[in-house]
């Protein structure tokens, strides 16, 4: 029998292009990795919360990596390609984004704004680390250690919770500025409420269950973030050129919610994560940068990293 996208080749559509729609069996996918995710963050408080430094240690990057899979969950609800109606996605990717600081839809705006504009100087992504400056050390390790993103997050919130936000890069909708200002303000109660827990003498609650798992989550999200188009044709508009997917395993691909998957994201940017898989072959066929796992990727820019330098 002929798969879907044998048949839709046999009607002479791209079956890597083609759009999809969010399927029942996809909402409970993705609700179940919500469930997973909680449960994941459960265990990183318990563990974080007890007197060994060792069970302390693993309750922070396990809250950690579980924050970084979360800003991926966030990832796809800003493409409301998780359920079968618009109106939950923004509900369920606030809350994923805030324990990184996160705005979803500043997020949204500036990552659809990328979709649209990959390779073209306009190209820009939320995140600070841009692919397309050169691989050196001094730029590896600045993008693994952020820690300017803080400092810009930090004036975003004073801006938006002193009515003075704006959005830098383009034009920005109301419904959208307001809703960016709106979270931003959140973020502001957020510290506001952390900062009065430490006044009351619980630092402690505050530095293990979030402040050492947002600082280790960054690295982490550096880390599933960098192989999209690093060392890729960059000023190229093909998305088979631009982009590289990772076929990688079933754990790589939960934990990055289908971002090894990223030629097929880009290529039908609305089409679930869960429904990538099945376009795979196809990219394996016809994509220019295509690894087999993750590993693979970072040792080739570990030998890019070692290069001598040209003179």
């Amino acid at each position: 029998m002929a798969t879907p996208l044998a048949e839709q080749a046999g009607q002479g559509i791209d079956p890597l292009f083609r759009r999809g729609r969010v399927t029942a069996r996809d909402e409970r996918v993705f609700i179940g990795k919500l469930a997973l995710c909680a449960l994941l963050v459960a265990a990183g408080v318990v563990l974080a919360l007890q007197e060994s430094w060792l069970a302390v240690a693993a309750g922070v990057v396990i809250l950690a990596a579980t924050y970084t899979h979360a800003v991926e969950l966030q990832h796809q609800a800003l493409h409301h390609s998780a359920f079968r109606r618009p109106g939950p996605h923004r509900w369920v990717g606030v809350p994923l984004g805030a324990p990184m600081l996160v705005s979803y839809s500043h997020y949204r705006v500036r990552h659809l704004q990328h979709h649209r504009a990959l390779g073209t100087p306009e190209d820009t992504e939320f995140f600070g680390f841009d692919t397309r400056q050169g691989v050196t050390w001094k730029n590896m390790l600045r993008g693994l250690f952020d820690v300017p993103r803080l400092g810009r997050t930090g004036r975003e919130i004073w801006r938006a919770c002193r009515g003075t936000w704006e959005y830098a890069d383009g034009q920005i909708a109301p419904k959208a500025k307001r809703a960016v200002i709106g979270e931003y303000r959140l973020m502001g109660a957020m510290l506001i409420v952390a900062a009065a827990l430490c006044a009351l003498g619980e630092y402690d609650l505050v530095l293990k269950l979030w402040v050492l798992p947002m600082l280790v989550g960054q690295p982490m999200h550096f880390l599933v973030e960098l192989p999209e188009h690093l060392l890729c044709e960059t000023d190229s508009r093909d998305v088979l050129r631009n982009t590289r997917s990772i076929q990688g395993s079933r754990i790589s691909s939960w934990y990055t919610n289908g971002n090894n998957f990223h030629v097929e994201h880009h290529a039908a940017m609305s089409v679930p994560i869960s429904q990538l898989r099945d376009r795979h072959p196809e990219v394996e066929r016809r994509g220019t940068y295509v690894v087999r796992s993750y590993p693979a990727f970072y040792a080739s820019v570990v030998r890019q990293l070692c290069k001598p330098a040209r003179a």
